[in-house]
C-alpha cells in the first residue's frame, strides 16, 4: 500500500473512533451519572446553606418583634406625655402650696 492510501484508511479508522469516543461520552447514561456526580458533590454545600439561611430567618424574626416591641414602647412614651405634663403641673401646684404654707408658717 502506498503512503497516501495508508494515510487516509488511518485518517478514516481515527475519525470512527473519534466519533465512538464522542457518542460514548454524550451518551444519556453518562450524563446521568455526571449529574448524579454533581449533585452528591454540591448536596452537602446546598443543605448547609439552606440551614444557614433558616437560622437567619429565625433571627431576623427575633430583631424585627424585637424593633416593633421597642418602636411600640417608644410611641407609647410618645402618647403618655400628655399624662407626663399633667403630672408636672400637678407637682407644680404642690410645690406652689407648699411654699405658701411655709411661708404662712413663717409668719406666725
Amino acid at each position: 500500500m502506498e503512503e497516501p492510501e495508508m494515510q487516509l484508511k488511518g485518517k478514516k479508522v481515527t475519525d470512527k473512533f473519534t466519533e465512538s469516543v464522542y457518542v460514548l461520552a454524550n451518551e444519556p447514561s453518562v450524563a446521568l451519572y455526571r449529574l448524579q456526580e454533581h449533585v452528591r458533590r454540591s448536596l452537602p454545600e446546598l443543605a448547609q446553606h439552606k440551614a444557614d439561611m433558616q437560622r437567619w430567618e429565625e433571627q431576623s424574626q427575633g430583631a424585627i418583634y424585637t424593633v416593633e416591641y421597642a418602636c411600640s414602647a417608644v410611641k407609647s412614651l410618645v402618647d403618655s406625655g400628655v399624662h407626663f405634663r399633667s403630672v408636672e403641673g400637678l407637682l407644680r401646684q404642690a410645690i406652689s402650696i407648699r411654699d405658701h404654707m411655709n411661708a404662712a408658717q413663717g409668719h406666725r
